[in-house]
């Protein structure tokens, strides 16, 4: 089975779809005011970053997730694996008989080794079958990141009123001074606080 991780696939997630996922698009505030800071007012924008990467890897919600998604996988990679041990064995058996002798007719040993290869088939499936749940749950928990961060960074941007939020990995050059991750985390952890406590 496939080995992947949440947060891995969360981090490659994010930085693919970076500019789509943390940009904001909302205007200035009208009043012909922008960003504190001589860059941005010098440009007309207001313009903060976000470390993606760094976000998902504190941000409880998505840890969460992880723990979740990681039992769910090494349940499926348990049973995977004691379904093919058991086949290997059987067939490591059949092999051993066939070897020797040990079977009656030439029928007898046709049947068992058709069974075989149709339990063989039915193990290839159950593998293709998790890993395509694993992938399924994988990509409903990045949505579910995905609408977490967006919804808060909207909440977060109604009083910050940022022109762009981008993701850093798409920031070649930045003044940390707009590195908002931190603020972002510590909203986004509270706001997850509360709700687990309804």
């Amino acid at each position: 089975m496939k080995n992947t991780s949440l947060v891995l696939t969360g981090i490659l997630f994010f930085a693919v779809t970076g500019s789509f996922l943390l940009s904001c698009g909302s205007k200035s505030n009208g009043s012909g005011k922008v960003g504190a800071n001589d860059e941005n007012a010098s440009s007309g924008l207001k313009i903060a970053f976000i470390k993606v990467d760094s976000l998902v890897v504190n941000y409880d919600f998505a840890q969460e997730m992880h723990d979740g998604f990681s039992k769910q996988q090494e349940s499926y990679t348990k049973e995977y694996g004691e379904k093919r041990s058991r086949f290997e064995s059987q067939a490591q058996t059949f092999q051993e008989k066939v070897q020797r002798g040990g079977f009656l007719t030439q029928e007898t040993a046709m049947r068992e080794r058709d069974r075989l290869m149709a339990e063989e088939q039915q193990i290839t499936k159950l593998d293709q079958e998790l890993s395509a749940k694993l992938s399924q749950i994988q990509a409903d928990n990045n949505k579910q990141l995905l609408d977490s961060i967006m919804n808060y960074l909207k909440i977060f941007n109604k009083d910050k009123k940022y022109n762009y939020i981008l993701n850093s990995a798409e920031v070649l050059i930045g003044d940390e001074s707009h590195n908002i991750t931190k603020e972002v985390l510590v909203g986004l952890n509270a706001r997850y606080s509360k709700v687990k406590l309804k």
